[in-house]
């Protein structure tokens, strides 16, 4: 269960961020489109190309809820990875087990798609996987532990009850909502992936680090 505390931790740090990181700091930046605190709408002097890389890779990291240890890992793979390495960086938190759990319709937040693989409602090709870190590879199957498909959130996700909230199922999934399954078609392309992020200036934050 996500904390009242947490919920609140989310909406301050979507309007910090100028994103919202869950359906319910969204309806709050629609009234409060500014930043938290008594200087929030008050124009602000033009911040620094340090505070512009930090707040881009903040958003990164805030969007798939994972820690800086993680996202720092991901940053070195994608480097040494052929081709652009923010794209590459997208690309491989995007197939992280929980990233797809929320895609695919069977979460409504990260918070929850976390929490519903690591209490092991979650399976791939037919095995409980209870890592949200798990990267899923293309042509893999994510379904729900049979025994888990009576749940009252898995009853709402089916029926797809967060579809008022959640982007459309991007091209790289085959979703059969009512089977609560999905599977990873292919690699995903940073363009597809609803993240909002500048990958290029997180790119350059921990290039100069």
């Amino acid at each position: 269960m996500v904390t009242k505390s947490q919920d609140r931790r989310k909406v301050r740090l979507s309007r910090a961020l100028g994103i919202p990181l869950t359906p319910k700091a969204a309806r709050y930046l629609e009234k409060r489109p500014y930043a938290p605190g008594e200087h929030g709408r008050t124009k602000r002097k033009a911040d620094s190309d340090y505070a512009v890389r930090l707040r881009e890779k903040q958003r990164l990291r805030e969007q798939y809820g994972i820690r800086e240890k993680q996202l720092r890992i991901a940053f070195n793979e994608a480097r040494r990875k052929d081709g652009l390495t923010g794209e590459n960086l997208v690309e491989l938190l995007e197939m992280r087990l929980d990233a797809l759990v929320l895609r695919a319709g069977f979460a409504r937040t990260t918070a929850q798609a976390r929490q519903l693989v690591v209490h092991r409602h979650i399976l791939v090709d037919g095995q409980i996987v209870d890592r949200p870190s798990f990267r899923v590879k293309p042509g893999q199957l994510i379904h729900v532990k049979a025994k888990s498909e009576a749940l009252e959130p898995f009853q709402v996700a089916a029926a797809g009850g967060h579809a008022d909230v959640l982007p459309p199922v991007p091209g790289y999934l085959e979703v059969e909502l009512d089977k609560l399954q999905a599977r990873l078609v292919r690699r995903p392309k940073r363009a597809e992936v609803p993240v909002t992020c500048e990958v290029q200036l997180v790119v350059e934050y921990y290039a100069a680090r």
